[in-house]
C-alpha cells in the first residue's frame, strides 16, 4: 500500500517518500498512455505534463478523504479546471483509493464513469464539479474556499488551470475577485508549459508575464519547477504556509507537455492524439512499471 488511513480524521496519511513519489507518478504516466491508446482517444501531452504535480498532491500535501462527500467539509479540496487532462486525474484518484484502480480501463468508453470530462452525474468519486469548460474552474474553487470560510472550516482549496486557459476573460474577473475579496485559503496552480491545441501559446495568442499579472492583480506568487518531484512538494509546502494572510496563492508552475516520453515532449501535436501500437510500445519502455499496470 502506498498509503494509510488515519482511523480518526479519516485522512490520507502522507507517509510516502519522494522516491516513492516518483515511482508513484511514473506508474501513473504508465496509465495515462495506456488509457488513451486504448480508446485511441484523449489528452496525454498535458496529463503527462501534470502528472508531478497531482501525484505530489494527492499523495503527499493535500488532506483529503477517499471515502468521498461532495461538501467536503473539513478537507481541502481539488478542482481540476484544465477537465480535459481527466486521464492524470482518473489515475491519480484512482491510485489514492477513490475508485478500483481496473475501472482506468473503462476510460471514455460509452456509459461508464470515466468520461473524456469529468462529469458529477455519473457520480464518480472525487469528482465534485464537471469540468472542462476552460475559464470557469476559478470561480469554482473560490466559491468553494469562501464556503470554507463560512463554515469556519480551516481546510484549502486546489485548482489547476492550463496557460491556454488564461486566455478566457472569466479568469481575470475571477483573479480580481479573489484579491478584492481576501480569498487567502485558495491555491490556484498555472500549468505553464506555453501549449495549447492550436501550437505554441505566443502565436495562439500571447500570455506575456503571467506571473507578473497575477502580481499586478494582488495575489502572492511562486515560481515551481513542475516536472521536479523535489521543487514541486518544496513548493506546495510554500504556498500551504503562506495561506492565510490576506491574498489567494498563484503558483507559475513550468513543465514539459508530453513529460516522461520523449517523442511527446514540448510538442502541442500531443494535446489530443493518442498513440498508436508501435508508439504506445514505445512510451511503455521508457516508463518503468512500478505498482503493477490495471
Amino acid at each position: 500500500m502506498i498509503q494509510e488511513f488515519d482511523k480518526t480524521s479519516k485522512f490520507v496519511l502522507k507517509l510516502i517518500s519522494m522516491t516513492s513519489l516518483s515511482n508513484t507518478a511514473q506508474q501513473i504516466r504508465r496509465d495515462i498512455v495506456r488509457m488513451v491508446h486504448g480508446v485511441q482517444s484523449g489528452h496525454p501531452g498535458g496529463s503527462l505534463g501534470c502528472t508531478d504535480f497531482l501525484t505530489a498532491l494527492y499523495f503527499k500535501v493535500m488532506k483529503h478523504n477517499p471515502a468521498f462527500n461532495m461538501d467536503a467539509l473539513q478537507e481541502d479540496v481539488f478542482v481540476l479546471s484544465n477537465g480535459h487532462i481527466s486521464p492524470v486525474f482518473y489515475s491519480c484518484l484512482a491510485r489514492s483509493g477513490y475508485f478500483p484502480v481496473s475501472e482506468l480501463d473503462s476510460f471514455r468508453k460509452l456509459g461508464t464513469r470515466l468520461q473524456g470530462h469529468p462529469t458529477t452525474h455519473e457520480h464518480l468519486p472525487g469528482v465534485r464539479i464537471a469540468s472542462g469548460s476552460l475559464g470557469q474552474g476559478l470561480s469554482v474553487a473560490i466559491g468553494a474556499a469562501l464556503s470554507k470560510k463560512l463554515n469556519q472550516d480551516d481546510h484549502l482549496v486546489y485548482s489547476l488551470h492550463g496557460d491556454g486557459e488564461l486566455q478566457e476573460g472569466q479568469i481575470w474577473e475571477a483573479v480580481m475577485f479573489a484579491a478584492h475579496n481576501k480569498v487567502d485559503n485558495l491555491i490556484a496552480t498555472i500549468d505553464w508549459n506555453g501549449q495549447q491545441i492550436d501550437g505554441p501559446t505566443e502565436k495562439v495568442l500571447s500570455l506575456g508575464n503571467i506571473k507578473e499579472k497575477f502580481d499586478v492583480f494582488g495575489w502572492t506568487t511562486i515560481d515551481m519547477q513542475g516536472n521536479d518531484m523535489d521543487d514541486v512538494v518544496a513548493k506546495l509546502e510554500l504556498a500551504k504556509s503562506l495561506t492565510g494572510q490576506g491574498k489567494p496563492i498563484a503558483i507559475m508552475m513550468h513543465t514539459l507537455m508530453g513529460k516522461g516520453v520523449d517523442f511527446m515532449e514540448n510538442d502541442h501535436g500531443w494535446h489530443g492524439i493518442a498513440p498508436n501500437d508501435d508508439q504506445l510500445a514505445k512510451a511503455l519502455g521508457q516508463l518503468e512499471e512500478t505498482l503493477g499496470d490495471y
